[in-house]
């Protein structure tokens, strides 16, 4: 089961007037891409990237729990799973999804728009820091039962990227 934005042509704004993620991410790409250049000029690739990985982590697992604040009923894996036309929107993903279920949502990206875009702008160096690395720690912060494995990425290379999100039951619920 392939799914685009396609699918909801007539809608460009997923939820509560919310953008879009690609477009998000394009705004705040050039937003951080000067910041990022200045900070790699002055101590170096390695400790740039160590800041702003650690300020979009940071970022990631507040707007995780942003979202869950404005999830009416609480949170858990389908509500999670709702969430998903923010990401796909505007053809940002092509994904194929091969289980949703109540304890697992698992689905592979086929084509990432996301990727393409940090590489037009010139920053697929640091890609999987601008989107890939929020999204297990997006997951947490939206209820911290929810967990993700993926093996590879589209921004790194891959053919494709295998999300693979599990909802641990006997995990604590996040503080309302």
């Amino acid at each position: 089961m392939e799914k685009t934005d396609n699918q909801n042509a007539d809608s460009r704004v997923a939820m509560d007037g919310e953008i879009g993620i690609l477009a998000r991410r394009r705004i705040e790409a050039g937003i951080i891409a000067p910041i990022y250049e200045a900070m790699r000029e002055e101590i170096g690739e390695e400790r740039a990237q160590a800041i702003l990985d650690k300020a979009i982590t940071k970022a990631a697992i507040e707007a995780g729990r942003t979202f869950a604040a404005k999830t009416p009923g609480g949170t858990n894996l389908r509500t999670f799973q709702e969430l998903q036309d923010l990401w796909t929107q505007d053809d940002a993903l092509v994904i194929e999804v091969t289980k949703a279920t109540d304890e697992e949502f698992h689905y592979n990206v086929k084509r990432c728009r996301y990727a393409e875009t940090y590489r037009e702008m010139g920053l697929g160096h640091i890609g999987h820091l601008l989107s890939c690395n929020r999204d297990g720690v997006f997951c947490t912060g939206y209820d911290p039962r929810i967990t993700l494995e993926r093996t590879q990425t589209v921004m790194q290379g891959a053919s494709h990227c295998d999300f693979r999100y599990r909802l641990n039951k006997d995990a604590p619920e996040q503080q309302k």
